[in-house]
């Protein structure tokens, strides 16, 4: 029998993954190599030898791994560059509260868990980079980063990112990027895999001529974005990726009154992307008519294919493009599959030659209940209420949503009622 497709996988089994920040995926025999057996996290005995700890089967609420390696004011080790110094494989990073100026590092070690504790430390750059690229630099195999903020990174080429990520595996979550050239800037190696989990993007520099990214991820395997923010963007575009496969899930890629950024959401090459239980906004200055692009510089990966369900997208321009894919530059067949968007304001939504183009509803912002100023939420006496379908499953991966996105950044367990609603909120 033929390995499974990605999108012969039950979507439990991805969502499962994505909650602990990996999502399970079986590549096609000419896809990219499988990942090693997982023997669990590795953490240094008490007589100095590393050993695997397998995760249990069930999760434990509040299971925290104890930290090897405290860092912060008044501690043994007061600085990130000398914990990076000091720092081995399988090393647990506790980082205490307080602004860090100057302190870029290169992160090498391999099952890396690096925390911020309790209030949300502060990376800020201060005129200062690891290798001219960034505040942090990770190329270690495992990494995870936790509840870090990362502020003003700036170098010559105009591209300096709060982390720039060259090698492995990297999750990211409950972290923060502002005023940075590049949020996340990633390498390109098909090798790589990207999580960012209930993180917030913002507050792009104003530089003219300059193009920055509030999360760029390059030619990769695979990027998951769940439950994160995005706002404020400049020229550049709220989250690019390059990835062969994209899980974009219940996010808020909303630009903001202030913004002016490009694209809101953007496939240059194509790959697998699944998009599902968004809200993705332009704001009345965007740089760009179209929130989303797909293919606009031609096709990278064999596999290629769109696949958006129950995104809430919201047009503040007088006029748009809510998707546009660029068929033309692709030159291949395309699957493209829009079902139960929700769209706010003027705008033309892409009607694809192959795929399904069913359940899509306009609707005036007076119609929606609005929270912090944005559109959200169909009244309980909507008419659209009850008027759509189930979208379905897409090569095995089933379309409707089982979360929402919270403010000011995360997701909570959505049941979907007998009277199904257009859109990313029920």
């Amino acid at each position: 029998m033929p390995p499974m497709t990605v999108f012969q996988m039950p979507l439990a089994v991805l969502l499962v993954g994505l909650a602990t920040g990996f999502a399970p995926v079986a590549w096609a025999a000419d896809s990219l190599p499988p990942t090693p057996d997982y023997l669990g996290e590795v953490r240094r005995g008490a007589d100095g030898r590393l050993l695997a700890h397998p995760e249990p089967t069930t999760a434990t609420p509040g299971r925290v791994e104890a930290a090897t390696l405290i860092v912060g004011p008044g501690e043994k080790v007061a600085t990130l560059t000398e914990a990076a110094r000091l720092a081995r494989d399988g090393e647990v990073i506790e980082v205490r509260p307080g602004t860090y100026r100057g302190q870029p590092v290169v992160w090498t070690q391999n099952d890396l868990i690096i925390r911020g504790t309790r209030e949300r430390p502060v990376m800020l750059a201060d005129g200062r980079s690891a290798e001219s690229k960034g505040l942090w630099v990770v190329r270690g195999g495992k990494v995870r980063i936790e509840n870090i903020e990362f502020r003003g990174a700036r170098v010559r080429e105009s591209n300096g990112a709060g982390i720039r990520f060259e090698k492995g595996s990297l999750t990211v979550h409950g972290c923060a990027f502002f005023d940075n050239e590049m949020g996340i800037l990633t390498a390109n190696q098909p090798e790589m895999s990207l999580t960012v989990i209930d993180s917030e993007f913002g507050e792009a520099p104003r530089h003219k001529g300059d193009l920055h990214h509030l999360l760029y991820v390059g030619a990769i395997g695979k990027f998951v974005l769940r439950g994160s923010r995005f706002s404020n963007g400049y020229l550049g575009h709220l989250v690019k990726s390059r990835a062969r496969e994209n899980h974009i899930l219940y996010n808020m890629l909303l630009d903001g009154a202030g913004g002016q950024a490009s694209y809101e959401l953007e496939f240059p090459n194509g790959g697998l992307a699944v998009v599902i239980g968004n809200t993705i906004g332009q704001s009345a200055g965007t740089d760009n008519p179209r929130l989303v692009s797909y293919g606009a510089e031609g096709p990278r990966w064999p596999e290629n294919g769109l696949y958006m369900a129950h995104n809430t997208l919201i047009n503040d321009a007088p006029s748009g493009n809510f998707v546009a894919v660029w068929t033309d530059k692709l030159g291949v067949a395309v699957d493209v599959w829009l079902l139960n968007n929700l769209t706010v304001g003027n705008g033309d939504l892409f009607q694809p030659a192959q795929g399904r183009f069913d359940g899509n509803r306009p609707v005036p912002r007076a119609e929606l209940v609005e929270v912090g100023g944005v559109p959200l939420r169909l009244t309980m006496t909507s008419p659209l209420r009850g008027s759509i379908r189930p979208p379905g499953e897409a090569n095995g991966i089933d379309l409707l949503p089982r979360a929402e996105f919270v403010f000011p950044a995360g997701t909570r367990p959505m049941p979907v009622g007998s009277r199904l609603a257009p859109g990313a909120f029920q």
